[in-house]
């Protein structure tokens, strides 16, 4: 196992490698979301984006309909084979549906994911911390032997996943904070948000933030970094208006962001209420959307994965 692990680590470390030559500008590409008037693009209730920096390329999430998804990636130029690396934020169907398109077309693709058994195990030990040795062998789990690790079931058999239990750097200025909000709605769902370092700030990517944003940027490893741009959605869809206008409010003065893109899940309420709040900060993120920042001027070396918070665990599926 620790064989295996350090061969996905280092093949996956090789991957960030930067060429030498003069490096793209730096963006995110909306591939999926429920809005937006680009033509030739298909709405959906999902959510992904391709983000580009320092000549890497990282899809985060992959929409809600393998289909739509492959439709809107063709219809933008993106080469799904040439990828760094594939973020899911978290495990709801509007986010991991296009891994099926993936597996299709680049199933060497690391892909990272929250410490969920539902991105390949393992299925949890309690489940198995009250054996009764005094059943007979026919009615105990597997016959009295249970297994040290059990890989739960995936629909993504065959995709080499890297589940970032606790957050992990992937490269550097690039790095994923995982949150989880128990009592919360979906309060069971690990949710992960892919972090750049930039020198304006913090350039954050967030699935549906069901931890709710205030836990997400809190928990960001540099809080007093500001963040330049958030991007993605709040959800926010049903909450009353009253807790909108708070988090909006406390978005620009308790967590200094610059510049928010809002998508997905965060309401049509909540857009308004943004755009108010932010005016000429306030960007626009329908789908087929190009967000740019500040292009850097410096070449960044490949890191190793680093261990974090829980560490680094592996599964090839």
């Amino acid at each position: 196992m620790k064989r295996h692990l350090f061969a996905l680590v280092a093949g996956a470390a090789v991957l960030f490698a930067v060429p030498a030559a003069t490096q793209p500008a730096n963006r995110i590409t909306i591939l999926a979301d429920a809005f937006g008037t680009k033509a030739g693009l298909q709405h959906d209730w999902g959510f992904s984006a391709l983000v580009e920096y320092n000549g890497r390329r990282i899809l985060f999430d992959t929409g809600n309909d393998a289909g739509k998804f492959a439709s809107n990636v063709a219809a933008l130029g993106v080469d799904l084979r040439n990828l760094d690396a594939v973020v899911i934020s978290h495990r709801h169907g509007d986010h991991t549906d296009g891994l099926h398109r993936l597996r299709t077309v680049n199933p060497d693709v690391v892909v990272y994911g929250p410490s969920d058994e539902y991105f390949g195990g393992p299925t949890p030990a309690a489940f198995f911390r009250r054996p009764d040795p005094n059943l007979p062998p026919e009615q105990r789990y597997f016959g009295g032997r249970v297994p040290a690790m059990i890989p739960h079931g995936t629909p993504w058999r065959g995709l080499k996943v890297v589940r970032a239990a606790g957050g992990i750097e992937i490269a550097a200025g690039i790095r994923l904070i995982e949150n989880v909000a128990p009592g919360r709605e979906f309060g069971e769902t690990p949710e992960l948000a892919l972090v750049i370092d930039t020198p304006d700030g913090q350039v954050v990517l967030v699935g549906c933030s069901h931890p709710g944003i205030e836990r997400i940027l809190t928990s960001l490893a540099t809080p007093s970094r500001p963040v330049s741009l958030l991007v993605g959605g709040l959800h926010l869809l049903t909450a009353a208006d009253a807790e909108v206008d708070r988090v909006v409010a406390r978005l620009r003065t308790d967590f200094g962001v610059k510049r928010i893109a809002p998508g997905r899940c965060s309401g049509e309420y909540t857009f308004g209420v943004l755009r108010r709040a932010f005016g000429q900060a306030f960007v626009h993120a329908g789908v087929g959307e190009v967000l740019t920042f500040q292009q850097l001027d410096r070449a960044c070396s490949a890191l190793p994965f680093r261990r974090s918070g829980a560490g680094l665990r592996a599964s090839s599926l």
